[in-house]
C-alpha cells in the first residue's frame, strides 16, 4: 500500500494499542532478557554495517538534493565510525545496573509499617527526532534497558536509515524472546503521525522530542502528553582572567570546533577584560584556520579587527554552524549576568584556576550542566556514563541534563505491614 493511502488515525491507533500491551512484557522483563536484547541488536548493527550504510548513503543523496544545509547532514551522515559508536552505545547500556525494581530509603514509621520507594517504568514513550539515525538505536537502548515500550518517529530525511537499524532492533529482541512491539518505527513520513502521538493519551506516557527549534515548540504547544524537552541549546564558556592560558585556549577551541551541529556546541565566548588583549588573538587565529566566523562586541572588534560586529540578535543565536559571538565582560558577575540573559539553560563552563570563583559560577549559573575546565562538548549521556541519552532536559521538573535510565523512570512507595491497621 501506498503512503498516501494509508489512514494515518488508524495506524497510529494500532502502533499504540501494540505499544501498550508490549510495555507490560518489556517492564515485567528480566535484566538478564533485557541485556541479551542490548548485546543481539549490537551485533546485528555490526553485521549489518554494509547494509547500514547503504541506506544512509541513500538518504544523504537525497538530503543533498533537497538542499540540506551541512548542518543537517553532518548529523545524517552515518560512518564506520558512527555505526561503531551506536553498537558501543548499547553494549555499554547492557553493562549499566537495571534501575527497574530497586528499592530504596525503606524505613519503618511509628505505626509500625515499613515504607519505601520502588522504581518503575514510565509505560510507553514517544520520541520525535530529526535527522540523526544513531537516536533510533539510543532510544531503542534506553527504552528496553529502563523497562518501557517506544515508539519512535525519526524525520523524513533519515527514513531508509532508520528503518534498517530497526531490523536490526527486531533481530535483537527476537533473540530475547521480547516482543518486537517492544520498539516501534514509524514507517510513514505524513507529519500528521505526529500529531497523533502527541496526543495519544490513552498510549503513550511521555513524549520526548529532539529536533530544531520549530519541532520542540510545536510538540510543547500541541502535545496532550507530558514532554521532556529543550528547545535549543545556546551554550556559553567563560574565560576568566585567572584560567590557565593554555587550558582555555584547548577547551574554548574544542567547545566551538569539535562538532559544530549539535546543542552542546558553544555558541557565545565570554572573556574577562583582563585577559581578553593577550587571549583573543591567538585563539582567533586558531578559529581562522578552522574557518570559523567570529562576532563580536565593541571590545572584541576592537582587539580583532577581523571579527564582524554582534548584533543583540547574535547573543540568543543557536548557529550549529561555524560562527561564534564573543563579548568581553569586566569580571565574573558580568558573565553570570549575560548568561542569566541569553542561555538556554543547558550547559555553560568557566575556564579558571580559582576554586572560590568556580565554585560561585556552579552554584549561582542555573542551566542543566555547569562545567570547570571542561568542554561544553562533553554534555552528553554517553560521556556522563550513561550509556547513551534519550535527550537533554533542560526542564526542572521530573529530569534535567542528559536523560539516561533514571530519567526514564519514576518512583512508586512500597508499604509493608503485618496485618497493620490504622486507628
Amino acid at each position: 500500500m501506498k503512503e498516501q493511502d494509508i489512514d494515518v488515525v488508524a495506524y497510529m491507533q494500532d502502533i499504540g494499542v501494540r505499544a501498550r500491551a508490549a510495555s507490560r512484557a518489556i517492564a515485567r522483563a528480566t535484566t538478564a532478557e533485557k541485556n541479551t536484547a542490548l548485546e543481539a541488536i549490537a551485533d546485528a548493527i555490526i553485521a549489518g554495517r554494509a547494509a547500514l550504510l547503504e541506506a544512509n548513503r541513500r538518504d544523504m543523496a537525497a538530503g543533498r538534493e533537497q538542499g540540506l544545509d551541512a548542518a543537517l547532514l553532518d548529523r545524517l551522515e552515518l560512518n564506520d565510525e558512527r555505526v561503531d559508536g551506536m553498537a558501543e552505545g548499547l553494549r555499554q547500556i547492557a553493562g549499566l545496573p537495571d534501575p527497574v525494581g530497586e528499592i530504596k530509603d525503606m524505613n519503618y514509621r511509628p505505626s509500625g509499617i515499613e515504607v519505601g520507594k520502588m522504581r518503575v517504568p514510565l509505560g510507553v514513550i514517544g520520541i520525535i527526532y530529526e535527522s540523526r539515525p544513531n537516536v533510533t538505536a539510543d532510544a531503542a537502548g534506553l527504552c528496553l534497558k529502563s523497562g518501557n515500550a517506544a515508539i519512535l518517529r525519526g524525520g523524513s530525511e533519515a527514513l531508509h536509515s532508520n528503518q534498517a537499524i530497526a531490523a536490526c532492533v527486531r533481530q535483537g529482541l527476537d533473540v530475547a524472546g521480547l516482543p518486537q512491539d517492544a520498539v516501534q518505527v514509524i514507517e510513514i513520513t505524513d507529519r500528521a503521525a505526529v500529531g497523533e502521538l502527541i496526543r495519544m493519551r490513552d498510549y503513550v506516557d511521555v513524549i520526548v522530542p529532539r529536533g530544531g527549534k520549530g519541532l520542540i515548540a510545536r510538540v510543547s504547544e500541541e502535545a496532550r502528553v507530558p514532554v521532556i524537552k529543550h528547545l535549543h541549546g545556546v551554550c556559553h564558556v567563560y574565560i576568566d582572567d585567572k584560567a590557565d592560558f593554555d587550558k582555555a585556549i584547548a577547551v574554548a577551541f574544542n567547545a566551538k570546533t569539535q562538532r559544530y551541529g549539535t546543542c552542546n556546541t558553544m555558541e557565545t565566548l565570554l572573556v574577562a577584560e583582563g585577559i581578553a588583549a593577550a587571549i583573543l588573538p591567538p585563539l582567533a587565529a586558531k578559529y581562522a584556520g578552522a574557518g570559523v566566523e567570529l562576532r563580536g562586541c565593541e571590545k572584541t572588534c576592537a582587539i580583532l579587527t577581523d571579527a564582524r560586529a554582534a548584533t543583540e540578535a547574535d547573543w540568543d543565536e543557536e548557529y550549529l554552524a561555524p560562527i561564534l559571538s564573543i563579548r568581553v565582560v569586566p569580571d565574573l558577575d558580568a558573565a553570570i549576568e549575560h548568561i542569566h540573559a541569553h542561555s538556554s539553560q543547558h550547559t555553560e563552563s568557566i575556564l579558571t584556576e580559582d576554586l572560590s570563583r568556580a565554585r560561585r559560577f556552579t552554584a549561582e549559573v542555573d542551566s542543566s550542566s555547569v562545567m570547570v575546565n571542561a568542554s561544553t562538548r562533553f554534555a552528553d549521556g554517553f560521556e556522563y556514563g550513561l550509556g547513551a541519552e534519550i535527550g537533554i532536559s533542560t526542564d526542572k521538573i521530573h529530569a534535567r541534563g542528559p536523560v539516561g535510565l533514571e530519567g526514564l523512570t519514576s518512583q512508586k512507595y512500597i508499604v509493608i505491614g503485618d496485618g497493620h491497621i490504622r486507628t
